[in-house]
């Protein structure tokens, strides 16, 4: 018999962060910066444990679907808090709370110095409530709650350090993209309540083929399809995907803790969740479902490309991120949602590890975040070397770590497509392969490997005293990056026990849990799949079954040896003949500049979608507002008033004998009046 889920202990899951938010938030003073960490790592910890209890009843059968609260009864629309919870809910809240836990501890000794330490623990813990109200909702409107919260947050972490420009800059160009993104959401989430009449999960799953039936109105096109690309759009925004990707690089403004706790494993992900978690509506739109095709194979394979330039680590893995998303959005399309949400949880892992790790490195290199300025690293941080190539051997997909089982699964799932975007798409990630193994290892030899160019610095300046961690890492006289020894550091345990704990599941998780997520029933009341007419998944099955055996098989394929070719390029161009990239550069110079200049998305979002909005917003402004509100309707009617006010003054003189004159002729004129066709018929006989 499965055991039942109570309602108190879920509460706790989301709540324990928020009251852990609340005490940093509203009392950090008063418990200083010990109380603040101890409080919020204790509620996240609390959140944790509870997952994982979670998680193992669900794995045994148990499934939790009820209102928690009832807000507002509107006719037949009732709006309420309520908790779903079942395999695809119970494997993301114990991803988010772990992710979350380990970022919480690295964030005691990477933030040790900044005046906003309580404030920064506020904000991380704030951010785990939203992002777990997110995942754990079982309607439209708490899920809208939860979407829009993981964005305040990130917002209000991107801008920590408010007053620093870039930062600033960087925050409101998430928020500013995030709401084009979330324009679409909430018109998707509009048609459903419009067609469906609820805003229960459930209950809009139960009415999805009547929903199929149906058109938009004053067109030929399906209802379903223009719902689920509006939801899609959202979740364009949220997971970063071309074209609403742009935001995501320029969020390395924050701290570093923040992009492995946003960036990797918990809010550009949950569009890749909602899309899993509304597989029931998406499987009845193939144009739905070839739009998510096509969007995610050209954010895999072109975020890639613009990853091979970067000189900044944290942006390298930036990049690395936009283009795993993109894989898993690729899945996504092809209908393989339990491979992108393995993927989801494989990457959540390796990718924040990989974050954590050039936080540690940005830490050892007082703050120079250039890898060109790097080199020679393993020798003085072993334990950061030898967590960031595990990480990086998990993200190239190398086999038996987590990473090949989810990327091969996913190449296996396109390659069984029968959209017709599917051949494009193969290529993408395919493709993908080999250059995300070359640009990763790029990091990977120039930072930890060959000459120690941080003794004299070949590119220094702005790098030496980068924004990223000025604000939070001063000396004793508040100099940042001035150090009399320039040879880098281990860091301390605070940060270095998060890289051990995130490289085990980077290594292991995937060959522990794929056979129960991909071919058993560890979704199968969560995710909804078409299998005739999508037979991606059964492709992954034939495989996903024997994780030793695919991981063996996996040495003999093409994505291995594309994978092998980008690390021995990348060894040979930047360990062995470095003139080489060099010349490659000067030969493919406009190519360079195109992606250094981000395919021009920025200059275009700029000067082009920007300037356009400032234009019309200033023709409303002087023509709707000014001319036309108040210069015609307000002041104009106001100066008739005024016109009718002076034109009455000149009759309205307080004179008796004017009155009675007026009278008088107002008398004749109206005697005269009614008497003149008589008169007239008189004087015509």
């Amino acid at each position: 018999m499965a055991a039942q889920l109570s309602q108190n202990m879920l509460l706790a899951v989301p709540l324990a962060p928020l009251v852990g938010a609340v005490v940093a938030g509203f009392f950090g003073k008063a418990v200083g910066r010990k109380g603040a960490h101890t409080v919020t790592i204790a509620g996240v910890l609390l959140a944790f444990l509870i997952s994982v209890s979670v998680l193992i009843d669900v794995a045994g059968g148990a499934r939790f679907n009820a209102t928690i609260y009832e807000w507002m009864v509107l006719g037949n629309l009732r709006m309420e808090v309520g908790f779903l919870v079942d395999g695809l809910t119970a494997m993301m809240m114990v991803v988010v709370t772990f992710v979350s836990l380990m970022v919480h501890i690295y964030t005691i000794g990477y933030m040790k110095d900044d005046p906003g330490y309580q404030r920064f623990f506020c904000y991380i813990s704030l951010f785990t409530f939203s992002m777990l109200m997110l995942v754990m909702s079982n309607n439209f409107l708490q899920l809208f709650f939860g979407w829009e919260a993981v964005g305040l947050v990130s917002y209000l972490l991107i801008g920590f350090w408010y007053k620093k420009p870039t930062a600033i800059f960087a925050n409101m160009k998430a928020f500013l993209v995030n709401r084009v993104g979330d324009f679409g959401f909430i018109l998707g989430i509009g048609l459903i309540v419009t067609y469906a009449g609820t805003l229960s999960y459930a209950e809009t799953f139960a009415k999805a083929d009547a929903l199929a039936k149906l058109t938009f109105p004053g067109t030929t096109w399906m209802l379903i399809t223009v719902t689920c690309i509006c939801l899609f759009i959202g979740a364009m925004g949220k997971s970063a995907q071309f074209p609403l990707h742009v935001w995501l690089p320029d969020s390395m403004e924050g701290p570093t803790p923040i992009s492995a706790l946003i960036h990797a494993a918990t809010m550009v992900t949950a569009g890749i969740f909602m899309v899993a978690r509304m597989s029931p509506l998406f499987e009845l739109s193939e144009t739905a479902l070839n739009f998510i095709l096509v969007i995610g194979s050209i954010t895999a394979l072109f975020m890639g490309f613009l990853g091979i330039i970067q000189t900044d680590i944290k942006r390298v893995v930036a990049y690395s991120t936009l283009s795993q998303l993109g894989y898993m959005t690729v899945a996504l399309g092809v209908s393989a949602y339990s491979v992108a949400v393995f993927h989801l949880m494989t990457h959540a892992f390796f990718k924040a590890l990989l974050f954590l790790a050039a936080g540690s490195v940005i830490i050892g290199m007082h703050h120079d975040q250039d890898i060109r300025n790097m080199g020679g690293l393993r020798k003085h941080m072993p334990i950061t070397w030898i967590t960031a190539l595990l990480g990086s051997l998990a993200l190239i997909g190398t086999p038996f770590f987590s990473g090949f089982y989810s990327k091969d699964s996913i190449i296996l799932a396109v390659q069984a497509s029968q959209l017709p975007a599917a051949g494009w798409a193969y290529f993408a990630v395919v493709a993908g392969v080999f250059v995300t193994a070359f640009y990763s290892f790029r990091m990977y030899f120039l930072v930890f490997h060959g000459k120690e160019n941080f003794r004299d610095k070949p590119f220094p300046g702005e790098h030496d005293h980068h924004a990223d961690d000025d604000h939070g890492h001063a000396d004793a006289h508040g100099n940042h990056g001035a150090h009399d020894d320039p040879t880098p550091h281990e860091s301390p345990w605070v940060v270095t026990l998060p890289l051990v704990l995130l490289a085990i599941p980077s290594v292991l998780i995937g060959l522990l849990t794929m056979s129960p997520m991909l071919v058993g029933d560890f979704f199968q009341d969560a995710i909804t799949v078409d299998a005739t007419r999508h037979p991606a998944m059964a492709a992954v099955a034939e495989h996903a079954g024997h994780a030793v055996g695919m991981a063996l098989h996996g040495f003999a394929t093409l994505p291995f040896w594309l994978a092998l070719a980008g690390v021995v390029v990348s060894w040979v161009f930047y360990m062995k003949a470095p003139h080489i990239p060099a010349a490659i550069g000067r030969t493919l110079a406009p190519v360079v500049k195109v992606l250094e200049n981000k395919y021009y998305l920025d200059w275009f979002n700029e000067h082009v979608l920007a300037a356009g909005s400032r234009l019309l917003g200033r023709g409303l402004w002087k023509g709707g507002d000014g001319f036309l509100i108040d210069g015609l309707l307000v002041n104009g009617s106001a100066r008739l008033v005024g016109l009718m006010a002076g034109l009455s003054r000149l009759v309205q003189t307080g004179h008796v004998y004017w009155y009675a004159l007026v009278m008088l002729l107002g008398v004749f004129g109206l005697l005269t009046w009614q008497l003149w066709p008589a008169l007239a018929g008189l004087a015509g006989r």
